[in-house]
């Protein structure tokens, strides 16, 4: 009989927060929050100017529903590119899932839009009503003309950048210096109209009010990304051995002669939390992994000249010892982590490779109702309608040829010009002696080269009918 196996360690995971109380996040400094900030700026660069980029003639990125064309700088992507869609999508679900196995929640602590504009919100709130205690007193006066103005100034200020983002968002679908002419003229389409109001409410709630709200109980993501967490997964932690039994103390005091740990109990790491958890408690489903309360409690030790640390990223297997950083680094380079790594290169590259190879040309040939007839001079003609797009920015002219039996012949014109990102249309007249092919049907190939550019060149099958 095998010995018994000892009892695997757990993470545990607590719920200690009052869905019902407001959560007023304390302002804070320091690395952490420098990262964020970094990540708020260079996220909505990117969300308001890309859009404003001119590129060839018209807008860098623009997604063209109305046309069913994506543009995006040089590529050109049609309804036939849904591939790259999908691909797109499990590259960043392969992301997501790595950077939840080495750093847990990293994306909910620096870039996702919830937590980027709710920064955003509360900046500016702090700016109008000042910081946390003050808004706390302010929300607890009752009514006045003051408050009332400082309340209105707020939510005029929110609802401005509310509104410039549901502008700027609209702006990616509709080619936004048309958008910006017609909301100038008072001229903007009742679905611009509605597409704009929609974000733009939907960004003042969720940042505004939803906060916290929307990690605690709404994000899915919140709720499925614990399942991949394993017990060398960078958390944010609290050393329970070095800063047990808390207590406040003066400074300079030796802890250890008052029977205290590290923790002075100043409440500063549940203060600056934006979902308003005590992170001493253990890790917790409300935590996004922001890492303020490592900025505050930092700042804390450093004040009582105590190491820094007590609120750390650690992991389950590290338990109260301290990582450095290349003790991280090689948490990186495990089984889980690299398996998610080389798939996500392999995608990816074969993503690069399939766009940089790509030909940008595509047919669709369509055979006509009627099988086959015969001319006037008793050949057998077959009739096809080809539609060829031209995914380039540049007009290009097109040689179409036929193959696949004896004696084939194109009796309509064999060239067709097409202008950049648009759909030409050609009748392709097909020709054949009788008794040339066998009875019934038999299979050809249409073929469509740049006459320019023989090497952007495309072969679609079709079938000929001869009596």
């Amino acid at each position: 009989m095998p010995p018994p196996s000892s009892p695997r360690k757990i993470i545990e995971i607590h719920s200690a927060v009052d869905p019902e109380a407001k959560v007023y996040p304390r302002s804070i400094s320091g690395p952490y929050a420098r990262a964020r900030w970094f990540f708020v700026w260079l996220t909505q660069a990117v969300f308001y100017g890309l859009c404003w980029i001119p590129w060839q003639g018209r807008q860098a990125v623009l997604f063209d529903i109305d046309a069913r064309k994506f543009y995006l700088f040089d590529l050109i992507l049609w309804p036939q590119d849904t591939i790259y869609l999908v691909l797109l999508m499990v590259i960043g679900a392969l992301a997501l899932f790595l950077f939840t196995a080495v750093a847990g929640r990293v994306w909910c602590g620096y870039s996702c839009p919830q937590t980027v504009y709710t920064e955003i919100f509360l900046w500016l709130e702090k700016i109008v009503e000042g910081e946390r205690s003050r808004r706390i007193k302010l929300d607890a006066a009752p009514w006045s003309p003051r408050k009332l103005a400082i309340k209105g100034t707020k939510h005029l200020i929110w609802w401005s950048v509310a509104l410039w983002t549901g502008f700027t968002f609209v702006g990616y679908f509709t080619p936004i210096r048309a958008l910006s002419h017609d909301l100038i003229a008072l001229t903007l389409g009742p679905w611009s109209a509605f597409w704009v109001l929609f974000y733009a409410t939907a960004t003042y709630g969720n940042a505004g009010f939803l906060r916290e709200q929307m990690c605690r109980q709404i994000c899915p993501y919140a709720r499925f990304q614990f399942v991949m967490f394993d017990p060398d997964t960078l958390i944010i932690a609290y050393d329970r051995q070095r800063g047990e039994s808390r207590g406040p103390r003066a400074k300079g005091t030796d802890p250890h002669s008052l029977g205290l740990g590290d923790c002075v109990d100043c409440g500063i790491c549940v203060q600056v939390c934006p979902t308003g958890i005590d992170i001493r408690n253990g890790l917790q489903n409300e935590c996004i992994g922001c890492a303020a309360c490592i900025d505050a409690c930092d700042q804390v030790m450093d004040k009582m000249n105590y190491p820094r640390g007590l609120i750390r990223y650690s992991s389950e297997n590290a338990g109260n010892a301290r990582i450095s950083l290349g003790s991280m680094l090689n948490l990186a380079f495990r089984p889980r982590v690299l398996i998610y790594a080389a798939f996500l290169i392999l995608l990816s590259g074969a993503m690069a490779w399939s766009l940089a190879m790509r030909v940008p040309l595509k047919v669709d040939v369509l055979k006509d109702r009627a099988l086959a007839r015969e001319a006037n001079d008793g050949m057998i003609e077959n009739t096809y309608r080809l539609q060829i797009m031209n995914t380039g920015e540049r007009p290009r002219t097109f040689r179409i040829s036929v193959s696949g039996g004896k004696g084939l012949q194109i009796e309509q014109a064999k060239e067709i010009t097409v202008a950049g990102g648009e759909i030409g249309s050609q009748t392709a007249v097909v020709r054949a002696e009788p008794g040339s092919l066998p009875a019934g049907a038999t299979r050809i190939s249409f073929g469509i080269a740049d006459v320019a550019d023989p090497a952007v060149a495309v072969t679609e099958d079709s079938k000929f009918w001869m009596p």
